[in-house]
């Protein structure tokens, strides 16, 4: 009888390592295809995952050439690009309801920040976001459904590293940058007991957004917007016009 019940228990770990190491060999294909579908109905703008690489033996994923779009009416052709995000998962988790996320780490972004209209492009697609976000939990509440779908719990979500390019008409093909201060949040769904996808990308994307339109960051782009007029200002002739355009866009592009 104990023989049998060493054989059963033996061959249900083996089953379990199975059923494991197929859910993470699937996890490339199934991230990939999950941002390449949903992100553009989410952000309403092109959303591009380049390639996932998963080791079935830690758990742990790159995702390669991350990019992200910026909305219609917004002249810089992308917001965001990413070379690599690395994610650490937490493997027994994967054959429950509720997928836990050890770490996402996204590494060296770069931001192209725009303003337009009173707004601007991250603003934009945040408002995006939350449309599309707050549709659907509106459909099924109406309809009496209860949430389907995997659930997520992020533990540590960290970018670092991270690079804001202004995207001004008016700069004429000069660059000007700031430094990202680093980004740490923690729990990301642990208090309902795990988020949506789209829920914890709501709640990623806002703390984001607040952290690029910082003073930390929009002080250093408007330094660098005045330092750039007094420069082209000082090369005299024709180029007087160009600095007094990027003299007046500095003075109402932050409010300062």
């Amino acid at each position: 009888m104990k023989k049998w019940i060493l054989i059963g228990s033996g061959a249900l770990v083996v089953i379990i390592v199975v059923v494991v190491v197929i859910g993470l060999s699937n996890l490339g294909p199934i991230i990939k295809n999950a941002v390449n579908t949903y992100g553009p109905e989410m952000t309403k703008t092109e959303v591009r995952l380049g390639d996932v690489d998963v080791s079935i033996f830690t758990a742990e994923a790159e995702l390669k050439d991350f990019f992200l779009g910026n909305p219609k009416g917004f002249n810089a052709p992308q917001a965001m690009n990413v070379g690599s995000v690395y994610v650490n998962v937490d493997e027994k988790s994967l054959t429950g309801d509720t997928i836990i996320i050890d770490k996402i780490e996204v590494v060296r972004p770069e931001f192209t920040y725009e303003k337009k209209r009173g707004t601007d492009n991250f603003q934009t697609i945040l408002n995006n976001i939350k449309r599309a976000t707050g549709s659907s939990e509106a459909s099924k509440k109406q309809a009496g459904e209860k949430e389907k779908g995997k659930k997520i719990i992020i533990k540590d979500f960290i970018v670092k590293d991270g690079k804001v390019n202004l995207s001004m008409s008016a700069l004429g093909g000069r660059s000007i940058s700031a430094s990202l201060p680093d980004i740490h949040l923690k729990d990301i769904g642990k208090k309902k007991g795990g988020a949506s996808p789209a829920e914890a990308f709501k709640e990623i994307f806002a703390a984001l957004h607040k952290k690029i339109t910082s003073p930390a960051v929009t002080d250093t782009l408007n330094k660098g917007l005045k330092a750039l007029g007094s420069s082209v200002e000082s090369v005299g002739g024709a180029a007087k016009e160009g600095a007094k355009a990027v003299t007046d866009k500095v003075k109402g592009l932050f409010g300062k």
